[in-house]
Parts: structure tokens; C-alpha cells; sequence
């Protein structure tokens, strides 16, 4: 019995490399990729384990494995130092990674997020509205080292006030909702879709959400990023990108699938936090820009004025090229990256 099964899948396998059929990769022959999330496993980034849970990525020769993140400038340094092959983080610290760090092989390959999902988000009681003005002499808390707390100068700049605008209370991520909650402080920093852990304790009608898009900056987000993986084994990135593409459209269009693969990794999640989560990323990632430059992409322009806004808010060394920071060659065909509206 046991030669005849193996007899029946070696004539098999024979045929199929005869007749040219579709690939199908043995484990031991799939490329190990490392993947570092820019933060927890959430619905923000569903997408990547609907490729893991569908087999996209091992249709495409990898073996992915994906971790949590410190934070979406901290995955710069993972993918840096050579810790992990592919990682989200934010572009804008990036650009000031290349400045100090002139010959790091990191790039940006794929621009996750059109637009950064900065917000800050204030105490309606303490006086906070809409209005950024508002926020004058208040405490708003963030995290010592993350993407939002970094790019306010840049919106101080584009809103012709003050970065001193009000102070900085240092706190941990998870510490966050906690010091609002408590009014230990007047607003924090949030991604925007993070922040619906802040919701589900305190009403909406109780809080401002100041959105860094509507200050009249235009900045880029989080993208998928790589090092010396670009050099070493292209056709790995490549490969990434078009499992990750394709999952990122399918989600697009309908989330469900994506949602079941987050809670099989991390049982404990709320799944109605989850879509309301998801329903807020989604804006970011879909917008009038991605639906003329495709899922991924970045206008040359836009990416140029924001790595002049960086350099000149940070008084950086050397002004990194734009070609430096955002390779798109790495890219899925345009066709690909189409969605719907």
C-alpha cells in the first residue's frame, strides 16, 4: 500500500512537470521571509495573514512569518540591522534614516498606507475641538519615539504656529487610553484606527479627533520596506509584494476573510472593534491618490515636498534623494493594483 502511494505521487508529480502545470512549491524548497508588523495583530493590517492563511505567500515560494512590532519607526532599525527581511514602517523616519545612515540598503518597496492616519485626539470637556489652536498650552500624550509624536513639527510648520504649541507628556503605548481616560492629560496621539480602543471607553461625542490630512499636509504612512533583501533575493521582495497586493485587494473588497484570519492568530481579539477598526484604515488606504496610482504607489511629487518638509523640520545632514527612499520597481504591474471605488 505504501509503495503503491508513493508510486501513484511520483508519476504524478512527473506529469505535472511535463505538462508545465502551476508550481506547486515543497516546504523545504520555500523561501523564509521574515515580516515585522509595525505594531499588535490587528484589522489594520488583516491583509497580510489573509496571504499567510490563503497560501499566497507559499504560492509564490515563501515561507512568511509574521511578528509584532515596537512601533513603525522601530521596524526601520529591525529591517536594518538585518533582524527581519521585510518590515511596516513609517516613511517620513525613513527619510531620516537615510539622512544619518547614508549607505543603508533599507527602502520603501510598497506605500501601505496613501496617507498617514496621524491624529490627535482631545477631551471635548478640556477644551479641545477641531480646531489645532484649541490645543494651545495643553498636555498631549505620546509614546517617546513613534511616527505621529515626530511628524507634529511638520504640521506646526504647515499650520504657521508653534511646534512648543503645547507640551509632551511621555507615556507608553498601552498606557495611552489610560492617561486620557483618567484626565491625566488633555489629548493624546493616535493612529487614527488605533484609537478605537479609546472609544470603546469614552463616547465619541466627548472627543475632538484633529486629523494631520487636514492641516493642509500631505504626508505618506507606513509602507512595506526592505534591505539587503533587495539585493540578495529580488525575486523574494517581489514575490512578497504580489501575495500582499492581492490580499490587500481582496480585503478591499470584502474584509470577512481577513477578519477570520486576525482572529485565528489572536483569538482574544473583539471582532466588532475589529470592523470598526477596519472601516477607518481603509480610508487611509484607498483614497483619490491610490485609485490614479495604484495600491502601492506614491506621485514622485508628493514624496519629494515631503522629504523637503522632513529635511527642513529636522535640520537633517544630507537630504536623501526621493529614488532613495521609495523604490517602486519592486512593484506589482498597475493593472494589479486597481481597485474598485
Amino acid at each position: 500500500m505504501q509503495r503503491r502511494r508513493f508510486l501513484s505521487t511520483t508519476l504524478a508529480s512527473s506529469i505535472a512537470a511535463t505538462l508545465g502545470a502551476p508550481a506547486v512549491h515543497a516546504q523545504n524548497a520555500l523561501t523564509p521571509l521574515k515580516f515585522t508588523l509595525d505594531f499588535r495583530v490587528t484589522s489594520q493590517t488583516s491583509p497580510f495573514f489573509l496571504a499567510q492563511a490563503k497560501g499566497y505567500y507559499k504560492e509564490e515560494g515563501l515561507d512568511v512569518s509574521i511578528d509584532v512590532g515596537a512601533g513603525s519607526v522601530a521596524s526601520i532599525t529591525r529591517v536594518a540591522s538585518g533582524a527581519y527581511d521585510i518590515g511596516l514602517g513609517d516613511i517620513s523616519s525613513l527619510a531620516e534614516f537615510h539622512a544619518q545612515n547614508a549607505e543603508t540598503p533599507v527602502q520603501a518597496i510598497y506605500q501601505y498606507y496613501n496617507r498617514a492616519p496621524f491624529v490627535i485626539i482631545g477631551r471635548k470637556d478640556r477644551g479641545i475641538t477641531t480646531d489645532f489652536a484649541s490645543l494651545k498650552d495643553k498636555k498631549v500624550a505620546a509614546a517617546a519615539v513613534e511616527s505621529t509624536r515626530r511628524s507634529w513639527p511638520m504640521v506646526a510648520r504647515a499650520l504657521k504656529t508653534s511646534p512648543e504649541l503645547f507640551s509632551w507628556v511621555t507615556t507608553d503605548f498601552s498606557a495611552r487610553d489610560n492617561v486620557v481616560v483618567r484626565g491625566d492629560v488633555d489629548a493624546a496621539t493616535y493612529f487614527h484606527d488605533s484609537a478605537v480602543s479609546l472609544f470603546a471607553r469614552v463616547p465619541s461625542k466627548d472627543l475632538s479627533v484633529l486629523e494631520y490630512r487636514k492641516a493642509g499636509l500631505h504626508l505618506y504612512g507606513n509602507a512595506i520596506l526592505a534591505g539587503r533583501l533587495l539585493q540578495e533575493k529580488p525575486e523574494a521582495a517581489k514575490a512578497f509584494l504580489r501575495a500582499s497586493n492581492r490580499a490587500l485587494r481582496e480585503t478591499l473588497a470584502n474584509p470577512e476573510a481577513a477578519f477570520a484570519a486576525i482572529k485565528a492568530r489572536e483569538a482574544i481579539l473583539n471582532m466588532d472593534v475589529e470592523r470598526e477598526r477596519w472601516a477607518i484604515t481603509r480610508q487611509y488606504l484607498q483614497t483619490a491618490e491610490s485609485q490614479a496610482v495604484g495600491l502601492g504607489g506614491v506621485q514622485p511629487a508628493v514624496l519629494a515636498h515631503q522629504i523637503e518638509e522632513v529635511n527642513t523640520v529636522f535640520n537633517l545632514a544630507r537630504k536623501p534623494a526621493p529614488e532613495r527612499v521609495f523604490n517602486p520597481t519592486f512593484l506589482p504591474a498597475l493593472a494589479d493594483r486597481k481597485v474598485v471605488a
